[in-house]
């Protein structure tokens, strides 16, 4: 039996099948890549040994086998904690990227930064790219190495040294920047009263309060340090630091002062100058004193003088003077027999094995003349032919 359909049930089946059809064409338009191809996001090194605070640039490359571009949403599905990282495209940030059809090498860089105190240990960082139907995932796998882990030092090659007070001590230090970011590095010392530490980069005479270090660098640095005049004989600790925004480097100095050596020459009066005479001995009273806070041994007397002068002393040497404790002698100086009028200048010296102090005397010479002794010898007469005149005419 043949069934016949109306007009009303073919126009129906009609339209089902416009409709049918209608949604078919959205859905194939709607999600092309599913039957059209696929996304890869790729970096030629996914796996990398790195240190603690390193900054990473991974150069991601993208290839659509699909026949139509398309645009790709970037994001971070997953990154350890205190880690940063970041999409870049043209200098700048972003979030997604237009991916035509084929290979899209270099199109975004992704930077990753690695916290300064990460601890040794392997590290995943999930990436994910999607859009147009497409998606790709990319891990990247971080090895924190312990070997590589931090490092930044402030050390010095000879960090004791010993001497007499008085002297400059210099340390030579070194400061390692060890993080993946330039540093610059403050500089401060905790010196005792009196003391004065400055910093200055080697190879320079210019003092200096902070200098910049480059990532993975160092500076080579000369501590100079000062004791205060007559500093006590001991061992003294300058503590000296280096910091900078994320890093504080410590180091520890040391002087040993084995002892003050100071001698002073002079005279009780603190007057340097005195009259002589020609062929004529004069005494000049000296003091020796020991400046210093150690005892002094063997300390001599000597003399620089114009020629044909003498200079004898009441005792050339001084064999233990206490420390801080002062001396007199006497010294004996007997200008040339040609010696004409005039000044002169006359150096003594008091000196051992340590330490030594000279003093220039000036010696103003005095010469009687032919004419001063006629002088005297009339006046003589004169007197004498004065007295023989009263006691002959006197009485009468």
């Amino acid at each position: 039996m043949m069934r016949r359909f109306s007009s009303a049930g073919c126009r129906w089946g009609r339209r089902v099948f416009a409709a049918l059809t209608s949604a078919a064409l959205a859905v194939s338009l709607a999600v092309p890549s599913l039957a059209a191809g696929g996304l890869e996001m790729s970096t030629s090194y996914p796996g990398q040994t790195v240190r603690a605070g390193d900054e990473l640039e991974f150069s991601l490359d993208f290839d659509n086998s699909s026949s139509f571009g398309a645009s790709v949403s970037l994001s971070v599905v997953s990154l350890p904690e205190g880690w940063s990282g970041t999409f870049e495209g043209d200098g700048g940030e972003i979030s997604q990227v237009y991916v035509k059809s084929g290979e899209n090498d270099g199109a975004v860089a992704f930077l990753l930064t690695v916290p300064a105190d990460a601890a040794e240990g392997v590290y995943a960082v999930e990436l994910l790219a999607s859009g147009g139907g497409m998606s790709s995932q990319l891990t990247l796998s971080l090895t924190v190495d312990a070997e590589e882990t931090g490092g930044s030092a402030l050390t010095c090659e000879y960090a004791q040294q010993e001497g007499a007070s008085g002297t400059s001590f210099t340390f030579n230090t070194t400061v390692q920047n060890s993080t993946a970011q330039e540093q610059t590095y403050s500089f401060s010392a905790n010196a005792p009263t009196g003391w004065t530490v400055s910093f200055q980069p080697s190879g320079e005479s210019t003092q200096v309060a902070a200098v910049t270090v480059d990532a993975r660098g160092s500076q080579a640095m000369e501590v100079v340090v000062t004791p205060p005049n007559g500093v006590e004989a001991g061992e003294y600790t300058i503590p000296i630091s280096a910091i900078s925004g994320t890093e504080s480097l410590s180091s520890e100095l040391t002087v040993v002062i084995t002892g003050s050596y100071t001698l002073v020459l002079s005279t009780p009066s603190g007057l340097l100058s005195f009259d002589g005479s020609a062929g004529r001995q004069s005494t000049v009273t000296l003091s020796v004193t020991n400046g210093g806070n150690v005892d002094l041994q063997n300390i001599n007397l000597s003399s620089s003088t114009p020629d044909g002068w003498t200079v004898e002393f009441s005792q050339s040497s001084i064999d233990v003077l206490e420390a801080g404790a002062t001396q007199e002698l006497t010294a004996y100086v007997t200008p040339s027999e040609e010696a004409l009028s005039g000044d002169y200048a006359l150096t003594l010296t008091a000196s051992n094995s340590e330490t030594s102090d000279s003093t220039e005397f000036r010696v103003t010479v005095k010469t009687e003349t032919l004419w001063g002794v006629v002088g005297v010898l009339l006046i003589l007469a004169a007197v004498a032919g004065l007295g023989y005149v009263f006691r002959k005419y006197g009485r009468r």
